[in-house]
């Protein structure tokens, strides 16, 4: 009898564990429960000491390049050349414009971000532009969609990577929810963890959680980001193996 009874009592107490498990609110992950960090730049960190950001941690750096079909971020070769000198894994970014067509962009990413086989995947940086005074314009849903395939497909041929997609909260609200599922995300997100605010997307890879981060090497704030997963995980995704 004792035997039964002590399986019975093993039995009640996991019920009751898996209960209070259940009802426990468990905290929403921090960035500082994420192994990864790395930054993001453009003109506006001024001179940058790419040797002390790599001293101090920093393990990717996204790097402004290209806006629509005609700008380009005058730090962005210098940035670009010390990046990779320092030894920070570095990529470009491009914002894109809504007042010039996908395939004059594409043109204009092509002849500014050098091919290097080394650099990370470029990101195509989709997000509304309040204050923009030449364009105002707000494609649907189906158009930005269509003409962001053309530069992910483009982009993947011609540089050897599939690009990462960066989106605000707003834009993604508007245009991106349960869109293009499969594609890499990076997330921004400085009030809560992305999947507080963020509908359908769970498969992010890399979360914007501050544009207040200070880094050794950078006056100023500079926007500081993480990685979803592991170290492992992430030197999978370097390497173009990653699959979440």
């Amino acid at each position: 009898m004792l035997p039964r009874i002590s399986v019975f009592a093993s039995i009640i107490g996991l019920v009751f564990l898996l209960a209070a498990c259940s009802a426990y609110d468990f905290p929403d992950p921090t960035p500082e429960d994420y192994a990864v960090h790395g930054i993001d730049i453009s003109r506006w960190q001024g001179e940058i000491d790419w040797e002390e950001v790599k001293r101090s941690g920093v393990q990717f750096a996204w790097i402004k390049a290209t806006e629509g079909g005609d700008h380009v971020d005058p730090r962005f070769a210098q940035n670009w050349i010390a990046a990779r000198k320092a030894g920070v894994p570095r990529g470009a970014y491009h914002f894109y414009y809504f007042c010039r067509p996908v395939e004059e962009q594409i043109s204009w990413v092509k002849e500014v971000v050098p091919k290097d086989p080394e650099a990370i995947p470029l990101v195509l940086d989709m997000e509304w532009n309040a204050h923009s005074k030449t364009c105002t314009k707000r494609p649907e849903r189906a158009k930005i969609l269509r003409d962001m395939k053309v530069f992910l497909d483009e982009m993947e041929r011609h540089y050897g990577k599939r690009p990462v997609i960066y989106s605000s909260v707003d834009f993604h609200r508007d245009r991106l929810v349960g869109a293009l599922k499969g594609e890499q995300f990076w997330l921004r997100s400085v009030a809560t963890h992305p999947k507080n605010i963020y509908d359908q997307r769970d498969d992010w890879v890399f979360w914007q959680y501050t544009a207040e981060g200070r880094i050794p090497g950078i006056k100023g704030d500079v926007d500081r980001n993480a990685f979803y997963g592991t170290k492992s995980q992430y030197r999978a995704w370097l390497n173009g193996k990653l699959r979440r």
